[in-house]
This record gives C-alpha cells, sequence and structure tokens, in this order.
C-alpha cells in the first residue's frame, strides 16, 4: 500500500520557528538565534523518546488528510495527541456511500455484496417512504453489520513529537495502513527529527 492512499492534503507549520526555539536554553541572546539545524538540534529531535530533550519538536505542526480502515481508526483513537479536526460519517451517510471503492481489498466480496443490497434495500424503502417505522432497524443492521475494511477519511492535526511516537511504534505493525504512514513519515521535511535517521 502507497502512502498516497491514506495520507493527502499535508500542511507543515512552525518548524523554523521551533527549531529557533530549540536554541533558547543555552541563549543570553534570542535575537541572535537562528533557524539552522546544528548538531545540537538533531541530537536534541533524536534524543530517547521520554527524556524531554525533544520537547520543541511540538512546535512542528501539522494538518493532513488521513483515510483508514475502521479497524485501523480504532488503533488511531489511543492517541490523544492525534486529534481530529473533522470527519467524514458513517452514522450519517453511510447509505450514501460508493461502496466499490470504500473498502479495503481484502474485505470479502460476499460481505461488500450484502452490504449493497442492504443499503439499496434502505434507499428504496426510504424514497417510498421517509416515515416508514422499519426503516430504523433496517439502518441500524447496515451500521452494524458494516465490515471492518470500511474506509473513512479525517482532517488530522499532530506534530512532530507525537509522529515520532507513532512512527517508532508502528514502523513494523501488521495493517499495512501504519506501514504506509510511517513511509510518507520519512518523506517529511526533517524526517530525521523522527526517525533519527538523515535521509
Amino acid at each position: 500500500m502507497h502512502y498516497n492512499e491514506v495520507i493527502s492534503h499535508v500542511n507543515v507549520y512552525g518548524l523554523n520557528e521551533a527549531v529557533k526555539g530549540a536554541k533558547y536554553p543555552m541563549a543570553t541572546d534570542l535575537e541572535s538565534l537562528n533557524d539552522d539545524i546544528t548538531k545540537t538540534t538533531i541530537a536534541l529531535a533524536t534524543s530517547r523518546q521520554g527524556e524531554g530533550h525533544d520537547n520543541f519538536l511540538n512546535g512542528i505542526l501539522i494538518t493532513f488528510d488521513l483515510t483508514l480502515s475502521n479497524k485501523a481508526w480504532v488503533e488511531a483513537q489511543r492517541y490523544h495527541f492525534l486529534d481530529f479536526i473533522s470527519s467524514q460519517s458513517t452514522m450519517h451517510r453511510i447509505t450514501r456511500f460508493d461502496l466499490d471503492k470504500s473498502y479495503m481489498p481484502y474485505v470479502d466480496p460476499r460481505m461488500i455484496a450484502i452490504m449493497k443490497e442492504k443499503v439499496a434495500e434502505y434507499n428504496e424503502l426510504h424514497a417510498k417512504s421517509a416515515n416508514d417505522p422499519s426503516l430504523k432497524q433496517k439502518y441500524l443492521e447496515i451500521l452494524y453489520s458494516n465490515p471492518c475494511g470500511f474506509r473513512i477519511t479525517a482532517k488530522m492535526t499532530t506534530n512532530y513529537r507525537q509522529l515520532k511516537t507513532i512512527y517508532h511504534q508502528r514502523r513494523h505493525h501488521r495493517l499495512p495502513e501504519w506501514q504506509a504512514i510511517c513511509d510518507w513519515i520519512e518523506t517529511l521535511p526533517h524526517s530525521e527529527f523522527i526517525i533519527g535517521i538523515k535521509k
């Protein structure tokens, strides 16, 4: 899986200012500081997680669209510092998605066929009578029957320090989505801050 399948619309903010801020502890004249990346900057960025020396990475903010399966979203939500700006909603729009494009290639085609059948039944009934009492039941059947390989996209925000945690925890994860995210992290400006390897 290529990272373009899970990540898009990337914006990085504050990199130069954060690098400059990393020099504050040893500075007496803040006006003389610049945003040159030095050996000390890299040493701070690549220090061990939890030591606090890499704190300036919090100032390198990043926003992006992230498209994951339900299975991967459950795991992503454990990162309380990976903030949702907004996301698509199966609760509101499950009967409107193009199901042929919405599932991971690992989802059994028979399950997709069942979902398409259920959605078609619901939409047909809804078109005849939006007040039909059985609509609620049918909608819940669709929601709860949806395979965990269903993909939705969210607008996310985080920072380099948190991507460092994600990268080191997920680099060799079984889900191809995590591997694709880690591949993408390696392409970010000054990814050596995150992965500890000078590209």
